[in-house]
């Protein structure tokens, strides 16, 4: 496909993501069906021209007077890729696979429009319901944070140190030029192409031999601020495809027990063959589904020394990997999340012994989520208390602390908006 057939495949896309209401990963799943002579390197190609609108779909729509999949694709060419106006009109004449030609109209705008007096929710590129809640979490830095977030996401990957050292890992990916991670003592960052496509690493010889798992700087912080150690018995609660687990696995040595689970079945799957690849020692306990199942972790309560609950969220800190979603976030899910992480801190804490430790985590930038769920856990559990988060020194120069913990963003960390706060039992 020619690049201007590839934008007007993108227009196709995101009239359908529109129309319908659905996830973009759907819409492009399938029009790849639908439009099978198109090679994985065109499909690629859409997904990103995809993705960078929906990251700019607000201002992108502001500066181009209408918020229709055409406008929207075009001013985010001018505001996420940074083209000019004669470029873009190169690409959309109208021949072949082409898009219509630029109008006057399009032309002028592009040529001539300005965010400086967009409102923050349309230069920030986020729902209007939403901004009141990030401008409490953010403040004066409110607009940096939301520009930031609509960016592209690094690409990181945390080397698996029961395994191999982060330096031999670096010299075995030495033709994809990766580079330590700011803060994370076991990241490396990889970059990626003009398009915001990163090489294909799960075909790395080294991925499929357990040397590293793909995870944002963000949340492997995370995992290691929850201060697991060999020979603790530790519940990660929420363990969804097992990322934090198999990080908590190489923080213990494999010494202890680290015990995975997670309320929605489904989400475990991936995980027996991310452990069986990493060498991570963990038991994996699968709920039946169904009203009126039996609790899994019963026989645990009291003895945990640590549980990590990486809480279901509305995912607001990892909004410029999933753009769409924030388009989707409606008032009523941030709701159900907010009940949701009231009922798995309340489980959580049944699990704890005196003086175990329970690290809540959230990749969410709204405080409902996070210093508020800690609040209403701390008023229905008087025997909590905060406990010290134990920071590197680099991050704790560069996070943004909060009432009750820490949130790391991309304007500050570098990362994806992670949440954390560590809380203790007190012992009786």
């Amino acid at each position: 496909m020619t690049p201007a057939a590839r934008l007007s495949a993108a227009i196709e896309v995101l009239g359908d993501i529109a129309g319908r209401r659905r996830p973009a990963a759907d819409a492009l799943k399938d029009w790849g069906l639908a439009h099978r002579f198109a090679g994985s390197g065109d499909r690629a190609a859409i997904a990103s021209l995809v993705y960078d609108a929906l990251r700019r779909r607000a201002s992108a729509a502001w500066i181009m007077g209408e918020d229709t999949p055409r406008a929207v694709l075009i001013g985010s060419l001018r505001l996420q890729r940074g083209l000019a106006s004669p470029t873009i009109a190169a690409l959309l004449t109208g021949e072949r696979f082409a898009p219509p030609p630029l109008t006057q109209d399009e032309r002028e705008r592009l040529d001539t429009a300005s965010l400086a007096d967009a409102p923050p929710h349309i230069a920030g590129d986020v729902p209007d319901w939403v901004l009141p809640s990030l401008a409490g979490a953010l403040g004066a830095d409110l607009l940096a944070e939301l520009r930031a977030l609509a960016r592209r996401a690094p690409l990181d990957i945390r080397v698996n140190s029961l395994k191999v050292a982060r330096e031999a890992v670096r010299e075995a990916l030495a033709h994809l030029a990766p580079e330590p991670t700011p803060h994370a003592p076991c990241g490396l960052r990889v970059p990626i192409g003009e398009d915001g496509r990163g090489p294909a690493l799960h075909v790395e010889p080294e991925f499929l031999e357990g040397w590293f798992e793909i995870q944002d700087e963000g949340s492997q912080l995370a995992a290691g601020l929850a201060g697991a150690v060999p020979g603790a018995t530790v519940v990660d609660l929420c363990a969804g495809g097992g990322g934090k687990t198999l990080a908590l696995a190489a923080l213990m040595r494999n010494e202890g027990r680290l015990v995975a689970t997670d309320d929605d079945p489904r989400r475990l799957a991936p995980i027996h063959e991310r452990l069986r690849r990493s060498g991570a020692a963990a038991e994996v306990r699968t709920p039946r589904g169904g009203r009126g199942r039996a609790d899994v972790m019963a026989d645990l309560d009291g003895q945990a020394d640590l549980v990590l609950v990486d809480a279901p969220c509305t995912g607001s800190g990892t909004w410029r990997r999933n753009p769409d979603a924030k388009w989707r976030l409606r008032p009523g899910s941030l709701a159900t999340r907010v009940a949701e992480q009231h009922a798995v801190l309340d489980r959580a804490a049944r699990l704890l012994k005196p003086g175990g430790r329970l690290a809540y985590v959230t990749c969410s930038l709204l405080p409902e989520e996070n210093d508020d769920a800690v609040t209403g856990l701390l008023v229905r559990r008087g025997d909590l208390a905060v406990a010290p988060l134990d920071l590197p020194p680099s991050l704790a120069a560069a996070t943004r602390r909060t009432r009750h913990g820490l949130q790391m963003t991309p304007a500050t960390t570098g990362t994806d908006g992670f949440y954390v706060a560590g809380l203790v039992l007190r012992g009786s």
